[in-house]
């Protein structure tokens, strides 16, 4: 068999530098996210209803286990809903 030739990756050209996304809660100083406080938690929730990654709502791993925790329970009482239709 042949090896076919790989392509090189390439590169995004930067535009310019992008701006550090920092923890919503950190800079509040928020200890523990509350289920109960589901307009907070609406920022972590995508228009379908899926909980957004760090990586998109740059939360600290700490925090974003909380949020991940606090919309299952609000989710479970009802005050967010588990998909938007």
């Amino acid at each position: 068999m042949a090896n076919p030739k790989k392509q090189p990756r390439r590169t995004r050209p930067t535009t310019g530098s992008r701006r550090r996304k920092y923890c919503f809660f950190c800079k509040e100083g928020v200890e523990h996210v509350d289920y109960k406080d589901f307009g907070t938690l609406r920022r972590f929730m995508s228009e379908r209803g899926k909980i957004r990654s760090r990586r998109t709502t740059g939360a600290c791993r700490r925090h974003q286990r909380q949020v991940a925790v606090a919309i299952k329970r609000a989710r479970e009482v009802a005050l967010l809903p588990y998909s938007s239709r």
